[in-house]
């Protein structure tokens, strides 16, 4: 069997582009999301056990970074089903070689990636265009107690973001910046 995924490595451990076989034709296009068989090299005994949609009205807006701490950390895969982002991984892992560094890639509905992002591994996206949408499939349903964020704006992170920045959420703004002292999430 073919596999309608190929499979890339980022500089961060665990951080993956996902690019999915687009199969067209005069009527329109196909794409394959998931398959828990062709994915297995990635998803390992892990389920995928919630599914979420978000949508976001207006370009230049600014959602993150997200993640959840353990016992709840999970891993996502992220794709963009309308409009375009720039989708980014941030490594928060205690001890990882990459601690505090990002990885970002552009998603949209037009160019057949996905971004797999590990437990321990915040995301964050700015809208590229108006009217995006973004599909998540999680490995651990959302568990609110576990919820937590650091602050998108954090010079000590260097994200560039292409846009100015028209809008966050309350939330998204009160979360803290990297203080000197952080250690990182512990898995």
């Amino acid at each position: 069997m073919t596999s309608r995924f190929t499979l890339h490595a980022t500089p961060i451990d665990g951080v993956i582009v996902l690019k999915r076989a687009c199969l067209s034709d005069h009527r329109g296009f196909f794409e394959r999301l998931f398959c828990v068989e062709e994915l297995s090299e990635i998803i390992g005994a892990r389920a995928i056990c919630q599914i979420n949609r978000s949508f976001t009205r207006r370009q230049g807006a600014a959602r993150g970074f997200h993640f959840q701490s353990p016992p709840h950390a999970e891993l996502k895969i992220i794709s963009c089903v309308r409009g375009r982002v720039l989708d980014v991984a941030l490594d928060l892992r205690h001890g990882s070689p990459t601690f505090l560094q990002h990885y970002s890639i552009e998603l949209s509905r037009d160019n057949s990636v996905s971004f797999v992002i590990p437990e321990g591994v915040a995301h964050g996206f700015q809208t590229l265009e108006q009217d995006t949408e973004l599909l998540y499939l999680h490995t651990e349903e959302y568990a609110p107690a576990a919820e937590s964020g650091v602050n998108l704006l954090d010079p000590k992170l260097g994200v560039d973001w292409p846009l100015d920045i028209t809008e966050t959420s309350t939330r998204d703004e009160r979360f803290a910046h990297i203080s000197d002292d952080y250690e990182g999430v512990v898995l």
